[in-house]
């Protein structure tokens, strides 16, 4: 838990220091970027999956 609030903070603090110079959010569409961060997290999970399976 403590690792996902560092996380929230740091995102935070990067997003007001863009907005602050006037500079374009370093991050994708919502949408699209949170299912992308989604699909690369099962993709690690299922592979793992399958190769522990496969031992």
């Amino acid at each position: 838990m403590r690792e996902w609030i560092l996380a929230l903070l740091a995102g935070l603090i990067v997003g007001c220091i863009f907005k602050l110079l006037k500079l374009p959010l370093p991050a994708p569409p919502v949408l699209p970027g949170i299912l992308g961060i989604v699909g690369i997290y099962l993709g690690g999970i299922l592979t793992q999956r399958l190769l522990e399976w496969l031992k």
